[in-house]
């Protein structure tokens, strides 16, 4: 199987979105800390490089479905900044009308299936939704992405289980980011290598380097174009790590300074940077320009978002039920 180069312009998209991701966040974390945002918010900092190293080897057909931390994987399939901070303020602009929330980001024109609240219950929708595109005959993908407490989840191990006996056209990425919640992945299991957990299906399973974008993008183009082939699914551990903590009310105390700062000594937007100027590809020009495009759109999308209007009330009942005339809801 070829693989997917990576060029100048897979650096420079590269960098771009992470740098919207990372300046989204943070002024999402701005606006919770003012109010303006209300409910629970899961902040993505730290963790950019596995979702802009995916989209360097997917097709926008392909679909993308995740649990609650999810505002870099919609914007990354193409949600707009706007959309997706008018969906954190619960405007009627939002990608979910919203309703949805921080959790449950949603767009049906981008592929993206949705933010989901209920640990580990995106696992099985994911192998349902390359089970789709299996049975409609197209060479499409899905990935479905996951948190490292969601493989304690009976339904991950029985979603593995079916996608592998159907060959379908799923990619399984676990983003262990260390914790799930405020609890070690050591405190959980005996087995920390979580990508082993794929073995016992006799799926291709690896750990990536989560913090390493170029690491993400080659085990992904793998991953893809096994599933476009028929070859069916496989299962990455992306070895990643979160600055912040599991949502906006986590002061993140159960882990130690020193292994924060390692981290960030490792940040994917620092490493990106740096290869783009050893390479040559940008100068500070560049990379200027970038950031005073993305901060523009960072204005514009908080501008928007506060001048849109709320839902009606009415809306209530709407996306409830598929069948319009349901009987059953009243006023």
């Amino acid at each position: 199987m070829s693989s997917t180069p990576i060029k100048k312009e897979t650096y420079l998209e590269w960098y771009k979105l992470m740098l919207l991701m990372r300046k989204f966040e943070e002024k999402a974390g701005q606006l919770y800390g003012q109010q303006k945002i209300r409910g629970f918010c899961h902040l993505y900092i730290g963790q950019e490089a596995v979702v802009a190293g995916a989209m360097s080897v997917l097709r926008p057909e392909d679909s993308m479905i995740t649990a609650y931390r999810d505002h870099a994987h919609a914007i990354a399939k193409g949600v707009s900044a706007n959309a997706a901070m008018a969906e954190l303020f619960g405007k009627k602009t939002g990608c979910s009308k919203g309703k949805g929330g921080s959790m449950h980001f949603f767009s049906k024109e981008h592929k993206f299936m949705g933010g989901h609240g209920i640990v580990g219950g995106q696992i099985p929708l994911g192998a349902g939704i390359a089970f789709a595109e299996k049975y409609n005959g197209t060479d499409n993908v899905c990935v479905c992405y996951m948190g490292d407490g969601a493989v304690r989840q009976g339904a991950f191990n029985e979603a593995l289980n079916m996608a592998m006996l159907w060959k379908l056209p799923v990619i399984f990425v676990c983003e262990n980011n260390g914790y799930a919640m405020g609890t070690s992945v050591a405190r959980t299991t005996n087995m920390i290598d979580i990508y082993k957990m794929g073995l016992g299906f006799d799926m291709p399973s690896a750990p990536v380097d989560g913090m390493d974008v170029i690491a993400v993008h080659n085990a992904m183009d793998e991953a893809v174009q096994r599933a476009r082939s028929g070859e069916g699914p496989t299962f990455l551990e992306m070895r990643t790590y979160r600055y912040k903590g599991h949502s906006m009310s986590d002061p993140a105390k159960y882990r130690t300074k020193e292994e924060l700062e390692e981290y960030k000594g490792r940040d994917p937007l620092i490493t990106t940077k740096a290869a783009i100027v050893n390479k040559k590809y940008a100068n500070e020009e560049w990379f200027a320009e970038v950031e005073a495009e993305v901060k523009k759109t960072i204005d514009e999308c908080v501008k928007f978002a506060e001048e849109s209007p709320y839902p009606e009330l009415e809306e209530l009942y709407k996306d409830v039920y598929v069948q319009d005339d349901y009987p059953y809801i009243t006023d």
